[in-house]
């Protein structure tokens, strides 16, 4: 604009900038306006397809972690309960004394239930947390007496499971099944000599003249070994005598039944050992009369479950990257 846009009379400059540049500057910033709607909506629908995911799949963790057979029993119809006792038999895993008794006491407690079946896959673990599991299940017989159990041996049930196993009125198994290991076990390693042999000093200092007890670096004196074989004979004989207690005249084999050997499902029968072959199933069906199972099992909770599952799922992603990562 120049002196030639001046109006006198107005005292006011007038713009004469072409019409076209300015339809122009309009059209570049409709354009802008325009693009910046579509980036939001656009970021819009991301968003709603990310919470979408999200929700599908926490929905289907859901769906595979929840025990919908025992949410949704029979109502109002007589049905078997399920327990079951799996893995190592210690205070921190599913096969604890806390989860088993809890399952057991719903199981009995159930107004329709007709008879309980215990199943046991375990190599055994800790004697008192299966000695609680015994004792509960005694105490959970003698309650209601008018609701039987029954142990039903899948692959394993030895040691701390067979501990178990007895309380029950009758034991079925698998012909193939692995039971027995009626014995108490303590075991470590020694590595004295290695240690000489280094040139490595062993420095162990305690208050008590035994506390350094099965230190693997230092030698096991006569007076400790014969100290701890007293003591795992004395479990031994608990364990002996929880055996014949529940088994009584039914066992047919002898000492050798308590010397820590393993026998099939099929030979166990024989020993005393096992009443009869059969599943869970059988029993439910044949012996206890009510083909409809309910699991009573109690396990971590859902919420713990899926976090676990979560969290494996990201170490392992994250184990993967770094494992590519690492220079080969």
């Amino acid at each position: 604009m120049d002196e030639s846009d001046w109006d006198p009379t107005t005292d006011v400059k007038t713009d004469t900038t072409p019409r076209e540049d300015l339809a122009w500057e309009r059209k570049v910033l409709d354009k802008l306006a325009f693009a910046a709607l579509s980036e939001q909506r656009r970021a819009r629908r991301w968003g709603i397809f990310f919470k979408l995911a999200s929700l599908t799949y926490v929905g289907l963790l859901l769906w595979f972690y929840l025990p919908w057979q025992s949410l949704s029993p029979t109502m109002g119809e007589k049905h078997s309960a399920l327990v079951d006792i799996r893995g190592v038999i210690s205070a921190d895993s599913e096969a604890s004394a806390d989860h088993v008794a809890t399952g057991l006491r719903a199981a009995f407690e159930d107004e329709h239930t007709a008879g309980v079946i215990l199943r046991i896959n375990s190599p055994g673990g800790s004697p008192v947390q299966a000695g609680y599991i015994n004792d509960e299940i005694r105490r959970l017989r003698k309650k209601h007496p008018d609701i039987p159990l029954y142990t039903v041996i899948s692959d394993v049930c030895a040691s701390g499971g067979y501990y178990i196993a007895v309380a029950g009125d009758r034991i079925y198994a698998d012909k193939s099944s692995v039971v027995g290991s009626i014995g108490v076990l303590m075991n470590g390693f020694g590595f004295v000599d290695s240690l000489e042999k280094l040139g490595v000093e062993r420095r162990l200092l305690t208050a008590g003249k035994h506390k350094g007890l099965m230190d693997p670096f230092s030698p096991l004196q006569d007076e400790e070994r014969t100290h701890i074989q007293r003591l795992l004979d004395q479990m031994h004989a608990q364990f002996i005598q929880v055996v014949k207690n529940g088994r009584g005249e039914r066992l047919k084999g002898g000492e050798k039944l308590f010397s820590g050997l393993i026998w099939s499902g099929e030979e166990s029968v024989e020993l005393g050992l096992v009443d009869a072959l059969g599943s869970a199933g059988y029993v439910a069906r044949e012996v206890i009369g009510v083909e409809e199972i309910v699991d009573f099992s109690a396990r971590k909770g859902y919420l713990e479950r899926i976090s676990e599952g979560i969290g494996s799922a990201v170490a392992s992603a994250l184990s993967s990257e770094l494992a590519f990562s690492l220079p080969r």
